[in-house]
C-alpha cells in the first residue's frame, strides 16, 4: 500500500485576497479559487496560524469568519497597523502588502493536486 504523500504551496496557488484598514485594525480576505479548495482553506489556515504568521506585526487579536457561499475566511486582525494608517512611519504596513504576505504562507496539499492549481510563477507554454 503507498502512502499519499503531501508538497507544501504557498496559499496564492488556492486563493485570492483583498484587504482593508481601518484605524489600527486590518481586514484580509481569502478567497478560494474554486470551490474545493475552501475546506482546505478552513482547515489549515486558522486564526492561531494567522496570527503567528503576523508575529512581527504584533497583533492583539485575530478573528476569523467564515464566508462558506463565497468560498472566502476574513480575518480581522486587530493592533497591527503601527497605530493605524494616518499614525505610522511605515505605509508598507497596510492594504496589498498585508494580503499579498497573507497569500505567502504554505499550506500542505496532496501531490496529485498539484497540477491542478494554478501556478502564476511559471510562463505560459
Amino acid at each position: 500500500m503507498t502512502q499519499a504523500t503531501s508538497i507544501r504551496v504557498p496559499l496564492y496557488r488556492l486563493a485570492h485576497s483583498r484587504s482593508g484598514d481601518k484605524g489600527n485594525t486590518s481586514n484580509l480576505s481569502l478567497i478560494a479559487w474554486r470551490a474545493d479548495l475552501y475546506p482546505l482553506l478552513c482547515s489549515t489556515v486558522t486564526p492561531a496560524r494567522v496570527s503567528a504568521w503576523f508575529e512581527a506585526r504584533r497583533p492583539s487579536a485575530v478573528r476569523c469568519y467564515a464566508l462558506p457561499k463565497l468560498h472566502a475566511l476574513n480575518f480581522v486582525l486587530e493592533g497591527v497597523l503601527d497605530g493605524g494608517v494616518n499614525d505610522a512611519l511605515n505605509l508598507d504596513a497596510h492594504g496589498k502588502s498585508l494580503s499579498f504576505w497573507l497569500l505567502s504562507m504554505e499550506v500542505e496539499v496532496p501531490s496529485e493536486w498539484v497540477a491542478d492549481l494554478p501556478d502564476f510563477l511559471r510562463s505560459p507554454t
